[in-house]
């Protein structure tokens, strides 16, 4: 785990924005694939994707240990949280030092950013998905002012709070867990945003008709998981996502499709337009937070954009 501890001894302070700071995950680091430390100011939070031995634990909590007195020797104390991720779903969540707020809000984007609320104590998922940075950035240049805009599987709507602080008039935010849901309403509050967005717990593969009726959007974005039990199976939904886009979307509208399955390459995503929507164009890569980087982008977070054509632009 040398690649870590190098990741660590570099550290100049706590960041201000959420974000990655080692990601093993890529394969750019051998011995550390199933390690990645990302900064959820003013908490740190080590995630390992295998059972990480005590002797271990303790050899990076001594690290960030003297790396913390170096940086920050009048305060504030360090905080850091380890999430081991185990085979059959199991996570164990353990507090290593220090306190986590409660409630937990960061920023992205620079100060004072945009707010979101994360949860590092519980769950596997913690509010705010570090490597989707880019795609957030991408909606704010992209949306037009006074947009209408449909956000599939909308989880806690970062996506949304972005395309409202943008300018858009409305967003309908979409998906089964009302819970999530809840917290993208915390989430428009924090940042000022409330007008405009609605929030339907909805099956999307059920409201379809309900969507469409809605519509047109001037964007469409789609992040949903890539394997759900009941929920979204991408090697089998996406085709049936991707024939939907056309009847939802405004001439000249866009469409963010996003696929994080490492199985899956550009190509599946690609395909399933071709086949199933072809009369959307592709726009291009959206491309992943550098700190993201992985051996192969075939397996990285895939974040592709689209557009409808306009005949009368």
């Amino acid at each position: 785990m040398q690649a870590l501890l190098d990741t660590i001894a570099a550290l100049a302070g706590m960041p201000t924005d959420a974000q990655r700071l080692f990601h093993g995950r890529g394969g750019l680091h051998p011995g550390c694939e199933h390690l990645t430390l990302d900064a959820y100011p003013p908490v740190l939070l080590l995630t390992s994707f295998k059972p990480l031995p005590e002797a271990q634990v303790a050899v990076v909590g001594d690290a960030l240990a003297r790396r913390w007195q170096a940086i920050a020797p009048e305060g504030p104390a360090l905080s850091w949280v380890l999430q081991c991720r185990q085979e059959g779903g199991r996570v164990e969540t353990r507090l290593m030092a220090g306190a986590v707020p409660e409630p937990h809000v960061v920023a992205e984007a620079g100060a004072p950013g945009t707010r979101y609320l994360v949860h590092l104590l519980r769950g596997q998922n913690h509010g705010l998905f570090l490597d989707m940075a880019e795609g957030r950035r991408w909606v704010r240049g992209h949306v037009v002012p006074g947009a209408k805009v449909l956000n599939l599987f909308a989880y806690t709507c970062a996506f949304s709070v972005v395309a409202l602080q943008a300018g858009a008039a409305e967003v309908v935010n979409v998906d089964m867990a009302s819970g999530a849901l809840a917290t993208g309403r915390t989430n428009h509050e924090l940042n000022g945003v409330k007008a405009g967005a609605k929030f339907l717990a909805h099956d999307i593969f059920n409201s379809w008709g309900k969507l469409t009726r809605g519509g047109p959007y001037d964007l469409v974005i789609c992040d949903p998981p890539s394997f759900q039990k009941g929920s979204f199976v991408a090697s089998k939904d996406y085709a049936r996502l991707a024939r939907r886009l056309p009847g939802l979307l405004a001439p000249g509208g866009q469409a963010l499709l996003c696929l994080n399955a490492p199985e899956l390459g550009v190509d599946f995503l690609r395909d399933a337009v071709a086949e199933h929507a072809p009369e959307l164009v592709f726009a291009g890569r959206v491309a992943n937070p550098a700190a993201f980087t992985d051996v192969s982008p075939e397996r990285a977070l895939k974040v592709l954009a689209y557009r409808m054509p306009d005949p009368g632009a």
